[in-house]
């Protein structure tokens, strides 16, 4: 951290020691997640509890993906949050669009509407979306727990103040070059936006990973659960395991964790220019 003109060598290490120990007591119980998940069965109960483990042992992370099944969860995962991503960002892309540049009637009305509808918590929308699921014979399908996530209110907002930056000029100079509207957002409008669709990737990604309650409640057979709705049952099942549930935590943590640390920059700044275009 640059230490700015007249401030004192005081101030500066006492901002970069207050940092540090924010940081540190963030990191804490993710390093203490990673520990535990090296160490043999019933050392993590002892008190107190160790920092470290005695001798490194992988057993945990076999016990996993050799009887508790977790390589297929891990590929539930990703088959859902994959399909989840790649089809709510054409959505979201084109829905952010229509509202920033399309002219149709109600269209301030309808953008309106969708953002008084953030204002709702999720949980009160689960029941009749449940019903609708029920009703289309989504349930206990990975459409089920696809199908509600292909728009959100949040992605359109963010795509629709994005693309309000873009020239009408240069859009109306490819309609009188004859080029038609699909045209014109494959070709114009999706590499101007290219940064907020990292942001927005990254996002949706993050969420349809971590998200527990819709699986839940929608999948209801075994195989098909994911990451965090299987660890949840695998924990009542083992639950004096306390290893072997903190390798299962880092094997559902560390993909986003990874992917977010990755791509950090990218999705930082496309949340600023998306916060200050239009």
């Amino acid at each position: 951290m640059s230490r700015r003109v007249g401030e004192s060598p005081m101030v500066s290490a006492l901002v970069n020691g207050l940092l540090i120990g924010l940081a540190a007591i963030a990191l804490a119980p993710l390093l203490w997640m990673l520990s535990v998940s090296f160490m043999q069965q019933g050392e993590a109960s002892a008190f107190p509890p160790p920092l470290l483990p005695a001798r490194f042992t992988l057993d945990n992370y076999r016990e996993l993906f050799a009887r508790a099944g977790m390589g297929r969860y891990f590929l539930n995962s990703v088959l859902v949050a994959g399909g989840i991503t790649v089809l709510s960002l054409a959505f979201n892309l084109m829905a952010g669009y229509a509202f920033a540049k399309l002219r149709f009637a109600g269209r301030e009305r309808v953008f309106q509407t969708l953002l008084a509808a953030l204002v709702i918590p999720a949980q009160v929308a689960m029941l009749p979306l449940f019903l609708m699921m029920k009703g289309l014979g989504l349930v206990n399908t990975y459409g089920g727990v696809v199908v509600p996530a292909l728009a959100t209110v949040f992605g359109i907002f963010l795509v629709r103040q994005y693309a309000r930056s873009i020239p009408d000029e240069l859009l109306e100079a490819a309609r009188i070059d004859g080029a038609g509207e699909f045209r014109i957002f494959r070709q114009i409008v999706l590499p101007v936006l290219r940064p907020i669709v990292v942001t927005l990737a990254i996002f949706t990604f993050m969420a349809a990973w971590n998200d527990f309650m819709w699986p839940l409640i929608v999948l209801t057979d075994q195989e098909n659960y994911t990451l965090p709705v299987a660890l949840a049952a695998l924990s009542r099942e083992h639950v004096q395991d306390s290893e072997m549930m903190m390798a299962g935590a880092v094997v559902t943590v560390l993909p986003v964790l990874a992917l977010f640390l990755l791509l950090q920059r990218h999705y930082i700044q496309g949340l600023l220019l998306g916060s200050v275009k239009g």
